[in-house]
């Protein structure tokens, strides 16, 4: 009789939740999660360290990575979202960046297998940093009865159609905008880490059972790290973004 094929999945539990392993029965122990967090946090910072450091006129090393980073940010998301004047807060989304990027990108790094960001914790606490400041930029900038008058009653629109638009703007501006920036990177690492773990696991047992066709899940298993390397840039990217977005509707509310 044919064996049959037995999948044991791990429990999502032992996927996303890690024991404390530092400072235990302290409100500042530390586990797996924040672990990454903190070496996302002295990887982008040591970058920039270093690559301040020894400047060259020809960059080399972590010059050349911080250097392309800030000329991709400044090129590709401040002056394509805010313009000239976003410049300010370059500094502020080139760290972001990094910072998601490194804590995205451990996910696919041997031994440790995780994305930082697939907790909801940290995602939220960025959207929420990313809240107070389209807010007090648009506050500093309009004046605070200016700047939800031009949130909530956009011109152009119809007196009577505000009834309708304006609790919405209300509500986005408020509540949708963080929340969907929190979601969206919380899922996607989420959803990378599952597929990643499914064919890990698939790929084992095919393989323990002496099937040939292990190779097929393996190879597709390649295939899905490459794309989440891809992903951990891709979220990080539009992170980024979607807070120059914010920013610049708060500085520039007739656009």
């Amino acid at each position: 009789m044919m064996n049959v094929l037995a999948l044991e999945f791990p429990p999502v539990t032992h996927l996303f939740e890690w024991p404390d392993f530092l400072f235990t029965d302290t409100p500042v122990a530390l586990n797996k999660t924040g672990a990454i967090y903190v070496l996302a946090l002295l990887l982008t910072a040591g970058l920039f360290w270093a690559a301040g450091r020894r400047r060259a006129l020809v960059p080399v090393g972590a010059q050349t990575v911080a250097e392309t980073g800030i000329e991709f940010v400044e090129s590709n998301i401040i002056m394509q979202t805010i313009g000239p004047d976003g410049r300010r807060y370059l500094p502020l989304l080139t760290t972001m960046f990094f910072f998601i990027f490194f804590s995205n990108i451990f996910g696919v790094i041997p031994l440790v297998q995780f994305p930082a960001n697939s907790r909801m914790a940290i995602p939220l606490a960025l959207a929420l940093v990313v809240w107070v400041i389209y807010h007090y930029v648009g506050i500093r900038t309009q004046g605070f009865f200016g700047y939800f008058k031009g949130s909530l009653f956009p011109p152009g629109v119809p007196w009577p159609l505000y009834i309708l638009v304006a609790p919405i703007e209300l509500l986005q501006i408020l509540l949708i905008r963080p929340l969907s920036l929190a979601i969206r990177l919380w899922a996607n690492m989420v959803a990378g880490h599952l597929l990643l773990v499914s064919f890990a696991v698939l790929s084992a047992a095919l393989w323990g059972a002496g099937f040939i066709p292990a190779a097929l899940p393996f190879f597709a298993l390649i295939l899905i790290t490459a794309f989440e390397i891809f992903v951990s840039a891709l979220q990080a990217f539009i992170f980024t973004i979607l807070t120059a977005v914010y920013i610049g509707g708060s500085l520039h509310p007739q656009h």
